[in-house]
């Protein structure tokens, strides 16, 4: 399908603003180490950061440290995934099961999932199973609450209209609550995703897991600025590709969907 001029446009002049203010940004962080306004020694410039970046990424210790990592997001995201659709999908199809568990949802949901970090330990010991404890369980809520939502959002029109056509409960799921729940859904992934990622990093701060957390507590108990601020960027680039990969499927996979249309519309 041919791109619109207009919209070709739109997207080269977001591109640019935002290669400015990238490098605005790098600009005034080099300046204020350089002028003094901040010691060096917290906040060291960024040419030294970017150097000891460049460093890491020949290092095959990190892209081991950095496998770690996204090995255990990885794993978090998908448990949490599949255990929210299949609960969620439940829990809003049974009007009965959504008004039991509104109460205990609203419970465990806001409890800080760091708060967990000692339990979890406790049950696993400084292992990988400790740090999955965390991650399934705040990105768990983040797509529980979405499914729940999605499913019970299916029109009572349609709903009755497919039941007076006859259509099978398995063909309702497939062609009633699934294109109603699946932006709800897609939503709920993204928000996963990057909770997950944080609380990876988190974890292994804590816990001690190999593994980018780890390396930041070690170049922080270290003194050593440079490398903590070059981890902290990898972190930050990983958060921001995790959204750009997780916005680019859920545009693909709900093309049809208004929401993705009209933020289409030039």
């Amino acid at each position: 399908m041919r791109v619109p001029p207009t919209r070709r446009l739109g997207t080269a002049r977001r591109a640019l603003l935002g290669g400015l203010g990238l490098a605005g940004f790098l600009v005034c962080w080099q300046a204020v180490p350089t002028l003094g306004l901040v010691d060096p020694q917290y906040l060291p410039r960024v040419t030294d950061v970017l150097a000891r970046l460049a460093e890491q990424l020949v290092d095959l210790a990190f892209w081991r440290r950095l496998g770690s990592t996204m090995t255990s997001w990885a794993i978090g995201v998908t448990v949490a995934t599949v255990a929210a659709v299949v609960l969620g999908t439940v829990v809003g199809l049974v009007p009965f099961l959504r008004r039991a568990t509104h109460t205990t949802v609203e419970f465990l949901r806001p409890i800080p999932s760091v708060a967990l970090i000692p339990l979890a330990v406790l049950m696993f010991g400084i292992q990988r199973e400790a740090a999955l404890v965390i991650i399934v369980y705040a990105s768990f809520w983040q797509v529980f609450v979405q499914v729940i939502y999605g499913v019970a959002d299916v029109d009572a029109v349609a709903r009755d209209t497919a039941r007076s056509f006859g259509l099978r409960r398995r063909e309702r799921l497939t062609h009633l609550v699934l294109p109603t729940a699946l932006p709800y859904l897609m939503t709920g992934l993204r928000l996963a995703a990057a909770v997950a990622l944080i609380l990876a990093v988190t974890a292994e701060m804590v816990i001690g897991n190999p593994g980018l957390g780890r390396m930041i507590e070690l170049s922080r108990s270290a003194g050593d600025a440079v490398g903590l601020y070059a981890l902290v960027v990898v972190t930050g680039l990983l958060g921001l590709a995790v959204n750009l990969v997780f916005r680019f499927v859920e545009r693909r996979t709900l093309s049809w969907h208004q929401s993705v249309r009209g933020e289409e519309t030039p």
